[in-house]
């Protein structure tokens, strides 16, 4: 995913240089928000997959904790069947376990990488939808002079990426209650 976005980034870089006319700096920012959206849709989708991971991955572990608890318990009656049985599951277990780990780290590095690149481009687009490059300046307090910002295209980007940062939050909440509850469901036997 991160490098589907470099066109943008290099529009955003041209943004930010100057070296775009008034009209094709309001298309840019226009396209830049549609794919800024786009991307932290994309970045719910690679947490989710992360926490579906993360869920097999510990539902692969209590299998493989169970298949050695048999295991220890067939070889304490001398169950040679049994415990052959056991072996051949634990391997398979710890097999799914090594990879599912492995699977684990790789989506935790990419989504890393992904957060950063959306944290740019978010920061990138607050700099563009502010004017700079444009030769519009910000006041000395730093926000954009609203005279140079005649459609409030600056508060409005400022309102819809807190509305997005808010639903990421409340969508990362609602997933760790969900696992919480699971957790106790899965603790309480039902």
């Amino acid at each position: 995913m991160p490098r589907v976005f470099d066109d943008v980034r290099q529009a955003f870089r041209d943004l930010l240089h100057g070296n775009s006319t008034p009209e094709e700096r309001r298309s840019a920012i226009s396209s830049m928000r549609e794919t800024l959206v786009l991307a932290r849709m994309g970045l719910d989708d690679l947490r989710k997959s992360l926490e579906a991971t993360r869920a097999r991955l510990n539902a692969e572990r209590r299998e493989l904790e169970t298949v050695q608890r048999r295991k220890t318990l067939a070889a304490g009656i001398n169950d040679a069947e049994t415990v052959a049985l056991a072996e051949r599951f634990e391997r398979q277990h710890s097999e799914k376990v090594v990879i599912l780990e492995r699977k684990l780290e790789n989506q935790e590095a990419e989504l890393a990488l992904t957060e950063r690149e959306v944290d740019e481009m978010t920061t990138e687009l607050k700099a563009a939808a502010a004017g700079v490059g444009s030769g519009l300046g910000a006041t000395r307090t730093g926000a954009l002079d609203p005279s140079l910002d005649p459609g409030g295209e600056a508060e409005r980007l400022r309102s819809e990426l807190d509305a997005m940062a808010r639903s990421r939050n409340r969508s990362a909440s609602e997933a760790d209650a969900e696992e919480r509850l699971a957790a106790l469901k899965r603790r309480m036997g039902k």
